[in-house]
């Protein structure tokens, strides 16, 4: 039970065990077409060289979001009613959530789902600072799993927020997936507020991945880093690239780690070859127009409502009703 000094808990899935950690490394590792799974960037260091790509000019997502957010706060909280349950899944660090806070704060209580208790608990001493009235309730956990409300919770109006885009990391089978699991955190009645990347140029699109500065490059390469550092194996890191590319087939970005020689690496006692050219596929980042999105969320039962967008629709902010 949450009290006053603890959070509620769900399955975690950061930070993982090394043996899982390597089993996943060893399996994407060794598939024909080398892959590891997008979630292993977020070590201490990854965070830290995300938070830096934020704030880089050719980043637009997290400024443009944060715009639509800001212009639009009155008409995005004006359901948000008295005694509401404001969830943020996959919150870290909250920043995005004052916008609205800044406006319910007195009338809501706020739960924030992440994997990071020390990101929650971080958060929640801010925000409390700064909203006294605020009641804040954490859940550590994954939010793709389903959530528990406290008792208190569970007969007051629920509104979802999901910024940053975070749902293109998956693929549309994936993203309609945890949309399900969403609906089943906010039932008939419940509103998701959720920020979608837009389709637009491809070259704004490619830049935006891969920065002057390197700082997406060097994102990208922690993901090696890490994989040396925990598993105790020697990666060169000098001898992998990283790469961008926009898929117009597919609708979205694919980072790469791309050899440049033909070299070997012992991980976990297995010797993994790489080929000069060979790549090593670590994200997709998907983009989708104001309707092919609506339709993604009309497949797992949600009824689309309102949807906001900057002035040159490259950022949505889409409301989705539960019926």
């Amino acid at each position: 039970m949450w009290t006053a000094n603890t959070a509620a808990r769900l399955p975690v899935a950061l930070p993982e065990p090394d043996d899982e950690f390597a089993a996943a490394v060893i399996d994407g590792l060794s598939k024909p077409r080398k892959t590891l799974p997008c979630r292993f960037f977020y070590d201490a260091r990854g965070s830290e060289l995300f938070e830096a790509i934020t704030r880089l000019p050719e980043y637009y997502p997290t400024r443009t979001e944060a715009q639509i957010l800001s212009t639009h706060a009155a008409d995005i909280c004006d359901a948000i009613t008295d005694a509401s349950v404001l969830i943020e899944f996959g919150s870290g660090s909250s920043l995005k959530t004052e916008i609205l806070l800044d406006r319910v704060a007195d009338r809501v209580t706020y739960v924030p789902v992440d994997v990071s208790e020390s990101a929650l608990a971080d958060a929640r001493r801010r925000l409390e600072r700064r909203y006294p009235a605020l009641d804040v309730r954490p859940i550590v956990g994954d939010f793709s799993y389903p959530i528990r409300l406290a008792d208190g919770l569970r007969t007051r109006p629920r509104t979802g927020f999901f910024p940053g885009s975070t749902i293109g990391n998956l693929t549309p089978a994936e993203a309609v997936r945890l949309l399900g699991v969403f609906r089943t955190a906010l039932p008939a009645g419940g509103r998701l507020i959720i920020g979608i990347d837009l389709k637009k140029d491809a070259r704004k699109l490619v830049l935006a991945y891969n920065d002057s500065a390197g700082v997406t490059a060097a994102f990208n390469l922690n993901i090696l880093a890490r994989i040396s550092r925990q598993l105790g194996c020697a990666i060169d890191l000098g001898s992998f690239r990283h790469e961008a590319i926009y898929d117009p087939r597919e609708g979205r970005i694919e980072m790469h780690l791309v050899s440049t020689r033909d070299q070997d690496a012992k991980i976990c006692g297995r010797r993994i070859r790489f080929r000069a050219g060979e790549s090593i596929h670590t994200e997709n980042s998907y983009k989708y127009t104001v309707g092919e999105f609506q339709d993604l969320a009309l497949r797992e039962g949600w009824s689309p409502a309102r949807v906001w967008t900057d002035g040159n629709r490259q950022f949505s902010v889409h409301e989705l009703i539960s019926p």
